[in-house]
């Protein structure tokens, strides 16, 4: 198996690693980088668990090779809070709005939801619904994130 040399930006960190040709992105945030909010599921990009901007576009990470982010930049949900210290708006509606049952897709579900307002701050119960539709939850029934969601659109609107 080739080894690359690959140097990205994760959660505005830039990071320098080997990887192997096979190694997902997916593995790569979790087992090199340690940043395990973003979650195994599937494995097959039909759960939505593992979702990740690249290049402020979601993704499923276990799809993508760790060496197709090559002089990308990746943000995990680890990388929403501010400092590390303030949660991110979407964060706090999720805490807020019951949002989070067991927390398995809440990563997931959280990067496709600031994906959406990053370039739609103001979207539809719809538009929410049509972000959401790649990341699945066995637990909510998505009532609560969806409220928190669009908490978030509404503080906007208040501002």
């Amino acid at each position: 198996m080739a080894i690359h040399s690959i140097s990205l930006t994760v959660n505005g960190a830039l990071e320098y690693a080997q990887v192997a040709s096979n190694v997902t992105l997916l593995t790569f945030l979790r087992e090199q980088l340690g940043l395990t909010a973003t979650k195994s599921g599937c494995s097959a990009g039909e759960c939505g668990a593992c979702t990740v901007l690249m290049n402020g576009e979601p993704v499923n990470a276990c799809l993508v090779l760790a060496v197709e982010t090559d002089g990308g930049e990746i943000t995990t949900a680890e990388g929403l809070a501010r400092d590390h210290n303030t949660l991110d708006p979407l964060q706090a509606a999720f805490i807020q709005h019951n949002g989070v049952q067991c927390g398995f897709c809440t990563p997931g579900m959280l990067i496709s939801a600031r994906a959406l307002l990053n370039r739609n701050p103001q979207p539809d119960e719809e538009e929410i619904k049509d972000a959401l539709r790649g990341n699945l939850c066995r637990c909510t029934g998505y009532v609560g994130i969806l409220k928190a969601i669009q908490a978030v659109v509404e503080q906007t609107r208040t501002k």
